[in-house]
């Protein structure tokens, strides 16, 4: 078996798309969430994580103009408060909320983090970003963004700093004894000291452990730096990958990187994202995805857009016919890598017409996709998928009540949930 999840932002959904309804109000009703959970949760998944970001789009063109007139990952709502509101209405889901290291204070994140972890009985995660934009860290206070390796030697010790304010109630520390009048015992809740180079907190924390003590982490850096704090911290990656043998690379070096900090690889569940198209036979499939190929193709100032977007540089000043420079970038390197990866000597236009999702694509019949993620699974040896995808009701339809059966007639996908936490359910298999 494998396990699934959903990547999506809490931003505008697929506006302008057929069958999208009312996206350019929708996105802001937590209703649509909520519907989409409690359907991915009658369907197995493991949990939804919600990206963020914390600026607004500007160097593709040099201004906001493309991305606000395209609702292009703004506006956007801060995730954290979804994650509550999602959990009212869900029982069983796991939910990730994004946050970033460089720019959350670590008492500030443990005390929210184990909040949201008791508001919704152990199901809580955070997905740990570094923030890749210089326009984040103008945000924050800051003239210039830190350097990319320098963030994640921030990120490592934030963890620490987190860790330390988790780890100050002992699993006894809560009496609530009537006769005694004694709610907690003071003598087993602690400080934290925690002092480092970036860091400072003394602690404890004024809040109790919530069911899980420590909600899950997630992240998803795939430069070395990333991939090694990945390795070190995290219980569930989100891994890009375009092919079974990138999948089955990517596991190999995350496996050996665990191992080297100490930890069982397979307490490291490596979710990769995917995208589908479905159809109501496989030739229909087949139709439909080579007419979205030829209109990715086409549209070529998003793929521009989204290459601003992750490097920070505006590649529309680059002339569209000639070869592209050799790029460097302080913002998101990875990413910026994967969809430049064996463009060498190519124009610029001939990189956009290229398909850029860091995506593994399926299509076909919901029974056919199921086979087909079943096999890439058995020879890349991960731990399962991440549908990338707007949340829209006809999208979740056709995976929650399509793909979901499938997978599970084929013994793919859980039936049921065996934990009550989050945790307990990613590392049931």
């Amino acid at each position: 078996m494998f396990h699934m999840g959903w990547f999506l932002s809490y931003a505008v959904q697929a506006w302008r798309a057929p069958f999208s309804g009312r996206a350019e109000t929708d996105w802001k009703d937590p209703g649509l969430y909520v519907d989409a959970a409690r359907a991915l949760e009658r369907a197995g998944f493991d949990y939804m994580m919600f990206e963020d970001g914390s600026f607004i789009p500007d160097a593709f063109g040099g201004s906001a103009k493309w991305s606000l007139a395209n609702a292009m990952t703004a506006p956007k709502h801060d995730p954290l408060a979804l994650v509550a509101t999602v959990g009212a209405a869900t029982s069983r889901i796991g939910l990730i909320a994004t946050i970033t290291t460089t720019f959350y204070p670590p008492f500030l994140a443990a005390r929210l983090l184990t909040t949201l972890d008791h508001l919704t009985e152990g199901r809580c995660g955070l997905n740990l970003v570094t923030s890749h934009n210089v326009r984040t860290a103008q945000n924050y206070g800051l003239d210039e963004q830190i350097e990319h390796d320098r963030r994640y030697a921030i990120a490592d010790e934030w963890m620490d700093a987190v860790s330390a304010l988790w780890d100050c109630w002992d699993d006894d520390a809560l009496v609530m004894d009537h006769e005694t009048g004694v709610f907690a015992d003071h003598t087993k809740v602690r400080h934290a000291d925690f002092a480092g180079e970036y860091f400072r907190t003394r602690g404890p924390l004024n809040v109790p452990p919530g069911p899980q003590r420590r909600p899950v982490v997630c992240q998803a850096g795939g430069s070395p730096a990333g991939r090694e704090f990945g390795a070190r911290h995290a219980d569930t990656i989100i891994a890009q990958a375009y092919s079974v043998a990138d999948m089955k690379a990517y596991r190999a070096d995350i496996d050996a990187r665990a191992a080297a900090a100490g930890r069982d690889p397979k307490d490291v569940k490596v979710l990769f994202l995917a995208t589908f198209t479905f159809g109501d036979s496989e030739e229909r499939a087949r139709e439909k995805a080579r007419a979205k190929e030829a209109a990715a193709a086409a549209a070529i100032e998003p793929k521009l857009a989204s290459l601003s977007f992750a490097s920070g540089i505006d590649f529309g000043a680059f002339p569209l016919d000639e070869p592209l420079p050799e790029i460097r970038t302080n913002a998101a390197q990875s990413v910026t890598a994967l969809h430049l990866r064996g463009t060498e000597g190519m124009t610029l236009r001939e990189i956009a017409a290229r398909r850029m999702t860091g995506a593994v694509e399926f299509t076909g019949t919901p029974d056919g996709v199921a086979a087909q993620m079943g096999e890439a699974m058995a020879e890349a040896g991960g731990d399962g998928f991440l549908v990338q995808a707007p949340i829209t009701r006809r999208i979740v339809a056709e995976v929650a009540d399509g793909l979901a059966p499938a997978l599970r007639r084929r013994g793919l996908v859980r039936d049921g949930y065996a934990h009550p936490t989050f945790r307990e359910n990613l590392l049931a298999f």
